[in-house]
């Protein structure tokens, strides 16, 4: 056990330094930087907002059932089944039909055939049927309702992404809480309720048009920005979704802000459609169900380009075309839990959480040398080489440090110098019987090899199960434990181990444990 050979000892040494190097990535400036890892300082050490949103599916399940009823209605029309009166009522779509039978030997059917591949797909994956008498009900299966739920919450995932980088904070932490739960951890924001904004809006984009005419019937009534009630036809002539990119901008004429918006081809085309048939009518542009301007088409837009006035500031037209540039959510989300911790809070954690580290670390090698003399030197030795491994491998991960995570870090200190204690304390019972120092010392390191993994296992396990079920700080915490636990086990029974070796393979019969 004591004796290491060239290769093990260049082997050992190699790996220590490769860990140890990137700790010392953290010291670089942020203008000298020769490799861009760093550990993170999570929201309760920095400062920052943290939001926990819930998606509103119930919408979404109408919206997609409002989808299929057309392709449904051409589904019966191809068999020549009769039906009538199509409902949609509490999440299901309903119709009457008199050719029940044949609907059931049609689209019921559990054998396979291809007499309607859209029903066929949708029967088995998607929707479930009933028939009541001569009364069809369809409505999303549970297989087709989790696909909608993950569905929307990636795209929104990916939105609140989009909108959190166009503004430039560093480091969030956008992250899938169970089904329908979206946890959003912004450290060092420094207003946080922009941002809040920011994120719960929907920025559903629609340009309708605005009717004069008291006896149309497809409209609806919406306040504009101004305060004047306007009626807007329902037919939508262009959707956000046609929008390739919008820019703040001022107008060099009002020296007003503006929102500047470039259409893709098939947007261009509706616009110009849409604009060339309407000359001396107001075009809304409608936001989340609020009008925001209502221009005169003036003359016809066909380049693909248009403007957004209004009454915004400069930062309310920024924040208007990041939310046009990011795309519209899926659906609507409602804030379940918002904290703001603020900077001078986080810097209290960090002196104090700093500071327990320090104390304890100080206690630690005080003990370990008064204990154990120049063998309690050794094992300080290795935890300050434990540290540095531990924070190395914390930045190779580029990992968010928080408040328990520190505690973690503690807590390894403790165990890295319990483990090289369990190895000396066996040491010395065999010194007691054994005539042979070195081999006192190689029995010693044997025999305590099995306590010592048995002890840092069921704590790595412990470690693990926190990872796996926790979520925010715990799992801060059983990462640094867990990483702790195994750079403690390479510490002590290799680097610990080799420093050993050359003190009793050169001193020998001077041993004083």
């Amino acid at each position: 056990m004591l004796n290491f050979t060239k290769f093990q000892t260049f082997f050992v040494y190699i790996i220590f330094l490769f860990l140890a190097s990137f700790s010392f990535l953290n010291f670089q400036s942020d203008d000298q930087k020769l490799i861009n890892k760093k550990v993170n300082l999570g929201l309760d050490l920095q400062g920052g907002s943290y939001l926990l949103l819930e998606i509103d599916t119930d919408p979404l399940i109408k919206d997609r059932l409002q989808d299929k009823i057309i392709p449904i209605k051409k589904s019966l029309k191809e068999n020549n089944i009769k039906f009538k009166d199509f409902f949609i009522e509490e999440k299901k779509i309903f119709f009457k039909t008199q050719d029940t039978k044949k609907f059931k030997n049609i689209f019921l059917s559990k054998k396979d055939n291809d007499l309607n591949p859209f029903i066929q797909k949708f029967n088995k994956n998607e929707l479930d049927i009933f028939i009541n008498n001569n009364l069809v009900e369809i409505s999303f299966s549970k297989s087709g309702l989790l696909l909608i739920n993950n569905s929307a919450i990636n795209q929104s995932i990916e939105i609140i992404r989009r909108r959190i980088d166009d503004v430039g904070t560093k480091e969030p932490t956008i992250l899938q809480r169970g089904e329908k739960r979206i946890l959003v951890e912004l450290p060092g924001v420094k207003d946080p309720n922009r941002i809040k904004k920011l994120i719960g809006k929907t920025a559903k984009l629609d340009f309708r048009l605005v009717s004069d005419d008291n006896n149309e019937f497809g409209y609806d009534k919406l306040i504009s920005d101004t305060g004047e009630e306007l009626k807007v036809s329902k037919k939508i002539v262009m959707s956000g979704e046609n929008l390739i990119d919008a820019q703040p901008r001022l107008d060099n004429q009002s020296n007003t802000p503006t929102v500047t918006f470039t259409l893709d081809r098939l947007g261009s085309q509706k616009f110009g459609r849409a604009t060339t048939d309407n000359v001396g009518k107001r075009l809304a542009i409608v936001l989340d169900e609020k009008i925001i301007s209502a221009p005169s088409i003036r003359e016809p837009i066909t380049a693909g380009n248009g403007n957004i006035t209004g009454d915004f500031t400069f930062q309310e037209a920024t924040d208007l075309a990041l939310l046009l540039r990011s795309g519209a959510l899926p659906t609507s989300l409602n804030t379940v839990e918002e904290r703001t911790v603020g900077p001078d809070l986080g810097k209290d954690s960090i002196k104090s959480g700093s500071l327990s580290l320090l104390v304890g670390f100080l206690l630690v090698i005080t003990f370990m040398i008064y204990k154990y003399r120049i063998f309690g030197f050794v094992a300080n030795l290795s935890l300050i080489f434990n540290l540095l491994m531990l924070i190395g491998i914390l930045t190779l991960l580029e990992a968010t440090l928080t408040l328990p995570g520190i505690a973690g870090i503690i807590l390894t200190v403790g165990m890295a110098v319990d483990a090289n204690v369990l190895i000396f304390e066996r040491i010395k019972e065999e010194l007691k019987t054994e005539k042979s120092i070195i081999h006192a010392f190689d029995i010693g390191y044997k025999k305590a090899k099995i306590t010592v993994l048995d002890a840092n296992v069921t704590t790595l396990i412990a470690a693990l199960i926190l990872f796996a079920f926790g979520s925010g700080p715990v799992k801060g915490f059983a990462v640094t434990l867990g990483l702790g636990i195994l750079t403690t086990l390479f510490s002590a029974y290799f680097i610990a181990r080799h420093i050993t070796s050359i003190i009793v393979l050169n001193k020998k019969g001077n041993i004083n444990l």
